[in-house]
């Protein structure tokens, strides 16, 4: 039934290929450090995570940006944007890490958090201004859902939906984990407060270093 490409009944088998595609690839990106996977932990520490799970869908407001930009230049992203982009974002993200070791000898106020909707849009520029993420839909994202929308839109859906179930999906786990860890209590929270924050020095070190030498 799976081959079966009448429409409304089950996905046409290259719909269900292109599915399982995306989905191996977004678990793959959800799996993989980096300076957004940083961010969320600091901010499911920081705020809990009820509050910090919105995060786990900023892929879906940051990506369209990146995949119709890459689509819109037939997949070649200039050089110079993406040093542009390594240079902005790692200093963003530097700074980021900086204010959450501040943050981190200042007492604790209960029930003090950082407003979601700034940590939102903080999340948004993390992942727009990370080199890493147009050179996926550049090389690899880009090229195939391109393919699957000359030849069938759905295989294009599939694409995506896989894509990003996985990946938000995984976000996700990864906000519920570190917020469970973080209950254990204030010395765990703080260790694991302290680590996202020179996580999120050394991914924008890198990143910078990346940016200037290109």
């Amino acid at each position: 039934m799976i081959l079966d490409a009448r429409p409304g009944r089950w996905l046409p088998g290259p719909a269900v290929l292109l599915l399982a595609q995306g989905a191996a690839l977004g678990f793959s990106s959800a799996a993989a450090p980096g300076p957004f996977q940083a961010y969320l932990l600091a901010q499911s520490l920081r705020q809990g995570w009820r509050r910090a799970a919105p995060l786990a869908l900023v892929p879906l407001v940051s990506d369209p940006v990146v995949i119709g930009s890459v689509l819109a230049l037939l997949t070649q992203v200039p050089p110079r944007l993406l040093q542009a982009l390594g240079i902005a974002g790692g200093v963003f993200v530097l700074w980021l890490g900086a204010s959450g070791l501040l943050a981190l000898r200042r007492p604790a106020v209960a029930g003090s958090t950082a407003p979601a909707p700034r940590g939102f849009w903080r999340a948004a520029l993390v992942n727009l201004t990370n080199p890493n993420a147009w050179l996926f839909w550049s090389i690899v994202g880009g090229p195939v859902l391109a393919e699957a929308w000359r030849t069938d839109g759905h295989g294009a859906a599939a694409f995506l939906v896989g894509f990003y179930v996985l990946l938000c999906g995984g976000n996700a786990v990864l906000i519920l984990a570190v917020g469970a860890a973080g209950r254990l209590g204030p010395g765990v929270s703080r260790a694991l407060g302290a680590l996202s924050s020179v996580a999120l020095l050394a991914f924008g070190a890198w990143q910078l270093g990346r940016g200037l030498a290109g």
